[in-house]
């Protein structure tokens, strides 16, 4: 039995998911239905837009999703799930898969939230940075010592976290972090400061949405990027979803549960990025790609 992953926003690529679409017709109806239930077609551009089409908020997120979830679906029958858990918005490609929201639902609040993102993100002055070679510990006493808004937004594996914030804020940051010793300080081409408070008005929004949609019981649990541990309460769930827009993607910390509670085969759909943090971790455990 394996847990299943799925990757978030950074992951996409111009092209993605078009081999799937003109080879397999379980999958070219499922980029079919999601054109007919966004009301556009996310298939063309995915397939045939440019970079900067597929880098905007409000297409990457739905495509990522989409992507990774037709994955699954087709090669579903010959998988044994024993959890799920998803970076980021890869939490709602996790619950879809694990029955927790249908199809329809499931992508509908991925756009729902990359509207609201992307709107908080016109709003606002942020950007985020990736921070490689610095102890997590010696990153959040840099972003404490750092005036204006600035966190700890994603700690993606050992060695590697990313900070979100105000952008002089972020400045300040990279050069605090060289001059500390990161191996790599860079500034990350995004539209926002993803999960931090400049996320304020898009929690709002989420919150509404999500309190609108039927959230099912889960059959396995999902490890949330919240917590970094196995949840299966459904009210639980839908808290941490709207939490973690302003909050850490607390990833490195989710697979280090996921191992001591004894899993040691994962199975990432769509993408090769969280195989790569996974073997960070512990490069014995049995990682692959679908």
């Amino acid at each position: 039995m394996a847990v299943l992953l799925f990757p978030g926003q950074g992951s996409q690529h111009v092209g993605m998911g078009k081999d799937l679409f003109e080879s397999n017709d379980e999958a070219k109806a499922l980029f079919l239905k999601a054109d007919e239930i966004l009301g556009f077609s996310l298939s063309d551009t995915m397939f045939n837009g440019t970079e900067e089409d597929l880098k905007k908020t409000r297409v990457t997120q739905p495509a990522v999703f989409l992507n990774s979830y037709v994955h699954y679906a087709i090669n579903k029958s010959n998988v044994e799930a024993s959890a799920v858990a998803g970076h980021s918005l890869g939490e709602f490609t996790a619950l879809t898969a694990n029955g927790v929201l249908d199809f329809r639902d499931g992508l509908n609040l991925v756009y729902q939230r990359a509207l609201a993102m992307q709107a908080a993100c016109n709003d606002s002055n942020g950007t985020m940075a990736a921070i490689l070679g610095l102890e997590d510990e010696v990153v959040e006493k840099l972003c404490e010592e750092t005036s204006g808004v600035i966190v700890a937004a994603n700690y993606n594996c050992p060695g590697q976290l990313v900070v979100s914030g105000e952008v002089e804020a972020i400045n300040t940051m990279v050069e605090k972090a060289k001059e500390a010793g990161a191996r790599r300080a860079l500034v990350l081409n995004v539209d926002g400061a993803f999960h931090s408070p400049l996320m304020q008005s898009a929690q709002e929004k989420l919150k509404l949405a999500i309190s609108n949609t039927a959230f099912n019981v889960p059959t396995i649990p999902i490890y949330q990027n919240v917590s970094g541990k196995a949840e299966t309460d459904a009210e639980v769930i839908k808290a941490n979803l709207i939490k973690q827009l302003t909050d850490s993607v607390r990833w490195t910390q989710s697979m280090q549960n996921m191992i001591k509670d004894g899993h040691n085969e994962y199975i990432e759909f769509g993408a090769k990025v969280l195989s790569g943090f996974l073997r960070r971790v512990d490069r014995s455990l049995n990682v692959s790609q679908l």
